[in-house]
């Protein structure tokens, strides 16, 4: 599959984009009008790179704040299940509270990350996804490679664009790193792919469906063709829901730690009464939800089970270093309103 690199900059004047006509995208240009023309965009130097690699460098001691001695981040033998807390088989993880850490909060609420969803709905009243972290240490010698797994998280009864996702870039993503795969203008297809080629029946309000090889040489005969999405520590990328993507692992050359965090935001005023209570109560038992941040707001798994089936001995019920509660942040985890 082709690989190329996005070059697109944050530097021209933005418009908002539109979800079911809300707002306009006429005079849209730059990263937004990549974003709504590709389906995904990449804001350089979001935020400045070494305060990324501050970032990152919190990820790895939470990694390795759980007494597991034999874990050595300078050494790939090390680098085995029972040495690591307990993750998803994408290299993602949602429990132990590690998506309220602070430094998870701190990045949520970096400026240009705020403004760039912000130009996206066309408001700053904003809540956040409470998202993951993703570590994801190159060859390890004990997983199986996923291969590719194109999906979107967009149900097809959903017309227009709901939701936006983000990734919060903390390391180098070259062309044999672990990044971002997508099908660029493919969100532009979806609707049809389901009108023409799956019958109602296998139709979800699910808000993620997985495609099968015959979907996919489908979106090929459409001239649709697999990128990956390269960026360096301190970039934004984002893309929209409906979009085909997946998270690719690192080839056998990699020798790159990929280190990012998945971090959506969308308008207050588009959660309901029962939206809120939901995520309040999740938030106040630390806990994770989906990419979705004003609906589909349910909890994600609490507790840290181990690949043998047992709870990890080793399990947190809250953050290892809790957020500060400032307004900003509890607007964004919608215990406060606007």
């Amino acid at each position: 599959m082709s690989t190329t690199t996005s070059t697109t900059t944050s530097t021209h004047k933005q418009a908002p984009l539109t979800i079911d006509g809300r707002f306009s995208i006429a005079t849209a240009d730059g990263w937004l009008a990549d974003l709504h023309r590709d389906g995904y965009a990449v804001i350089k130097g979001a935020i400045p790179a070494d305060r990324a690699k501050a970032y990152q460098k919190k990820a790895f001691d939470w990694l390795q704040s759980f007494g597991h001695d034999e874990l050595d981040l300078a050494n790939p033998e090390t680098w085995v299940h029972d040495n690591l807390p307990v993750h998803g088989k994408v290299n993602t993880f949602t429990t132990y509270g590690v998506v309220h850490e602070r430094f998870m909060w701190e990045a949520r609420q970096e400026p240009a990350i705020l403004q760039a969803f912000a130009k996206i709905w066309g408001t700053d009243q904003l809540l956040a996804s409470f998202d993951a972290l993703n570590i994801t240490l190159p060859n390890r010698r004990d997983v199986k490679p996923n291969g590719a797994w194109p999906h979107v998280d967009q149900s097809p009864y959903k017309e227009g664009m709901h939701c936006v996702q983000g990734i919060i870039n903390l390391s180098h993503a070259g062309p044999s790193d672990g990044s971002l795969m997508v099908f660029p203008g493919s969100h532009k297809l979806v609707k049809e792919l389901f009108a023409t080629q799956l019958p109602k029946s296998e139709w979800s309000t699910e808000d993620y469906y997985l495609f099968k090889d015959e979907h996919m040489e489908w979106f090929a005969s459409k001239g649709m063709q697999a990128k990956k999405v390269l960026a360096e520590p301190g970039d934004l990328i984002l893309w929209d829901s409906r979009t085909v993507h997946w998270g690719a692992e690192p080839s056998p050359e990699s020798k790159t730690i990929r280190t990012v965090i998945y971090a959506s935001y969308a308008p207050a005023d588009l959660a309901t009464p029962e939206s809120l209570v939901a995520k309040q109560a999740i938030f106040r038992n630390w806990g994770a939800t989906t990419h979705w941040a004003s609906t589909n707001i349910f909890p994600l798994q609490t507790k840290s089970i181990r690949h043998d089936g047992t709870r990890d001995p080793k399990d947190r019920e809250e953050p290892l270093e809790k957020p500060e509660m400032t307004d900003k942040l509890l607007r964004l985890a919608g215990i406060k309103a606007y």
